[in-house]
């Protein structure tokens, strides 16, 4: 018995999430949330906020996110995000399953420094008081871009409990920031760098890409080396994808294969010059310094525990349900989308919209992969105590599979990825879809 995979690409898509959106439909029964949430375990929830704005839309750029804002509009959305925040916290509040308590909360978007000082503030006051998360008490990660990150920002952040800061810089070489449609100056990233260490936030993390037109191993060196500078507690290292609806609408060099080659081959080279400094590998993205704060919470596991999204963009899970808003990439769908949300009223947001029913299958193929693709991998043990049985028998074609190609550790109690196993993350995510989620994603029609 054989599985799919991918054998063309190492690189067949990014699973940070399963099932992605692209597998949501429109709920025409709109579940309230009260009932959705009504038996969940509800003492160690992550919170997470979504700005849908950013200064300026990188061309390997998939995600929701709208360029600029006419004026009005970020106060709008804020308000709108009130609404929804005092909406989902009655519905938590009016359930069984335990008092509501967040363990972890982050910021994403788009780019939530995108919003002024005052506005972030404000941010933080409906994560708190709308949505009931005490932010000084709990990990709270923010993802920034250089432009924004200005000092007033920064303070802002430091003073509501920022724990972790994330800034996409992507590379620190002017012509390849070009080339992804990232313009921006070494200056004003070294400037940017320097306030986030002078404001504090404990972890510090830089976003790297590989893959660039024109990138080699030296000038990929030189970034890495240009990030090193700065002691980062945590490197994100992303290969450049080329997505439908983006502005880089083709493969740089090319033919696929040569591209895929030079994305394995930079990305060897930057895993082997990250640990060869002391750093460890999380997953194949993930690098951490040994001994870092901690910038997640340690009762919080996403494989277990749900989360409440806030925002057009955002997305919730309980263990029935993953739920969101409609979804595009296109920037005039996305404006629409966000003009929608900010006109809606308090009690549309007491319902879902769009998602996707989870069954007992997809639970275990969720916990699976979101274990399997961190270097710790999982133990056989925790799957067993959840699921009353053995990935292995529950999953055989697809684990063979892996096996067969030398991406598995030979341990019987421990499922794990081999170097080379880390290196094909990206093919072996989507292997463990099912084929009811390939379908629907499949079926997508991309706006």
């Amino acid at each position: 018995m054989t599985t799919d995979i991918n054998t063309s690409t190492p690189y067949e898509s990014y699973v940070y999430a399963y099932p992605h959106k692209t597998a949501y439909r429109r709920l025409p029964e709109r579940p309230g949330l009260h009932g959705l949430w009504a038996d969940q375990p509800k003492h160690a929830l992550s919170l997470y906020l979504h700005v849908p704005f950013c200064e300026v839309r990188c061309g390997f750029c998939n995600l929701f996110t709208r360029i600029g804002a006419p004026e009005g509009l970020t106060t709008a959305y804020l308000d709108a995000l009130e609404r929804q925040a005092g909406a989902v916290r009655e519905a938590l509040d009016g359930t069984d399953g335990g008092p509501v308590r967040f363990a972890a909360a982050a910021f994403g978007g788009g780019t939530p420094t995108f919003l002024t000082a005052s506005e972030l503030e404000r941010l933080c006051d409906i994560a708190e008081k709308g949505a009931g998360a005490d932010l000084r008490a709990v990990p709270l990660s923010v993802e920034a871009s250089p432009a924004t990150t200005t000092a007033d920002r920064l303070a802002v952040l430091a003073d509501r409990g920022a724990t972790r800061l994330s800034l996409g810089v992507q590379s620190f070489v002017p012509q390849e920031a070009r080339t992804a449609v990232r313009p921006q100056k070494r200056a004003d990233v070294e400037a940017a760098l320097s306030r986030v260490r002078d404001a504090g936030i404990p972890v510090l993390n830089i976003d790297l890409i590989y893959g660039i037109d024109g990138q080699t191993e030296d000038s990929w060196r030189y970034s890495l080396d240009a990030a090193l500078a700065w002691r980062p507690e945590e490197l994100y290292l992303y290969p450049l994808y080329v997505r439908p609806l983006t502005a880089l609408g083709r493969r740089p060099d090319g033919a696929a294969e040569t591209w895929d080659d030079r994305r394995l081959r930079l990305y060897r080279a930057g895993r082997d010059h990250l640990l060869a400094a002391g750093y460890e590998q999380v997953s194949m993205r993930m690098f951490r310094l040994p001994g870092a704060p901690a910038a997640a919470a340690d009762d919080y596991a996403c494989q277990t525990d749900g989360m409440v999204g806030l925002g057009c963009g955002a997305r919730s899970y309980t263990s029935e349900l993953h739920y969101s808003f409609d979804y595009a990439v296109d920037m005039r769908e996305i404006r629409t989308i966000v003009d929608d949300y900010v006109a809606r009223p308090r009690t549309d947001f007491a319902r879902a919209e769009y998602g996707r029913w989870i069954d007992d299958d997809e639970a275990r193929r969720r916990h699976l992969m979101q274990s399997l693709l961190q270097a710790a991998g999982l133990p056989v043990a925790e799957y067993r105590e959840r699921f009353g049985g053995d990935p292995r028998e529950d999953f055989p074609a697809e684990l063979a599979a892996f096996a067969a190609r030398g991406w598995l550790t030979d341990d019987p109690g421990l499922l794990r990825l081999t170097p080379e196993g880390l290196a094909h993350s990206d093919a072996v995510g989507p292997a463990l879809f099912s084929a009811e989620v390939r379908a629907a994603m499949a079926a997508y029609a991309r706006k």
